[in-house]
């Protein structure tokens, strides 16, 4: 088992100075330095009393900040709870709540207090310099040569589609599960990406690890919009393109899609929501590169998906088949008719 520390140093070791995110104000944040910076931030969270299986809430925008703090916890042991920037102030009360942090870090914004937190407030602005991120945490006090490998090292809330957002907790062995469904634990053939979903999401949070391995650069992007995000896959050479259905029908829509350069482009990769079969055989014909599906659960974290050299009918009318270690079954779920007048009673198989 690996923990995401020993992911983070490794990375550092293998990628150096190479860039990991690219923010739109130009602020580069590399492999080595988010070594170097989470290494600095642990210190500064252990100076404040925090320690191993704590909690810490991050209501911080997608962003260097973000990952920093995120590593940081996981160096010293403690739990990382992010909180969508996308959600509602009471929405967010309600995941710090489920959380109980002991330390909340939050961009102005953001800001929830919490009873028994340490709260920290922080410039939510993306900054040029990134080495100037969190600098209101740092400490120098020793890291612990190692932390608890079975223990707990994140929490992602569901969407609360049906109810209250509920935390998944993901430890180590979690974490190195998805990392092997995705890219086999290897190291190393990371391409160009843009990322367009909250890191809070159960798909940068659980897959952290692997795209570190990997040892790609993404650029980021604030606030998503179809020809923005056409002009930076022409800009940077972008080699994935993901995102959800609705992210990619609105690019194939807009009136920049065909004047733009995207032949850097070599795969789509689509999730959280349905693909139609329109959408990818559209995708294929406009692009030429292969599309592959995703399907998952914030429970979960991995579910399953087609690969490049899947049939082509694949993508376009299953999810895909399980991811390694995945088992899929198929079950149907009917409710029982109940006799009148006899509520203990049900008549099953259930009447026509």
């Amino acid at each position: 088992m690996t923990t995401l520390g020993e992911v983070v140093r490794e990375a550092a070791a293998r990628h150096g100075d190479k860039p990991l995110y690219v923010t739109e104000a130009g602020g580069v944040l590399t492999y080595e330095a988010l070594d170097r910076l989470s290494d600095s931030v642990a210190s500064g969270m252990l100076e404040r009393g925090i320690a191993a299986d704590d909690v810490v809430s991050l209501l911080l925008p997608s962003g260097p900040a973000y990952a920093v703090a995120y590593a940081a916890a996981a160096k010293i042991g403690a739990i990382t709870a992010g909180v969508n920037e996308r959600l509602s102030p009471a929405e967010r009360e309600r995941c710090v709540a489920v959380a109980r942090p002991a330390l909340v870090i939050s961009a102005a914004h953001m800001r929830t207090d919490f009873a028994g937190a340490d709260v920290v407030e922080i410039e939510s602005d993306a900054a040029v310099d990134v080495d100037d991120v969190l600098g209101e945490l740092r400490g120098s006090r020793p890291l612990p040569d190692a932390v608890d490998e079975a223990g707990p090292v994140a929490i992602v809330f569901t969407s609360g589609t049906t109810g209250q957002p509920k935390g998944a907790v993901f430890g180590n062995r979690q974490l190195d599960a998805v990392s092997y469904a995705d890219g086999r634990m290897q190291w190393g053939g990371g391409g160009r990406g843009i990322a367009n979903t909250s890191f809070a999401h159960v798909g940068f949070m659980t897959k952290f690890p692997q795209g570190l391995r990997a040892g790609g650069t993404t650029y980021l992007m604030r606030r998503w919009n179809a020809p923005d995000a056409i002009a930076m896959v022409e800009r940077h050479r972008v080699t994935t393109l993901g995102g959800i259905p609705t992210q990619l029908e609105l690019m194939l829509r807009d009136e920049s899609f065909d004047s733009a350069d995207l032949s850097s482009v070599k795969m789509v990769v689509l999730g959280g929501g349905p693909s139609t079969a329109a959408l990818v055989r559209e995708t294929r014909r406009r692009l030429g590169v292969p599309v592959l599906v995703r399907y998952t659960s914030t429970e979960a974290g991995v579910g399953t998906g087609t690969d490049v050299d899947s049939p082509p009918e694949d993508a376009q009318e299953t999810v895909g088949r399980a991811r390694p270690g995945v088992d899929v079954t198929v079950r149907t779920r009917t409710i029982p008719t109940f006799l009148p007048g006899r509520s203990d009673r049900c008549v099953w198989p259930p009447r026509p």
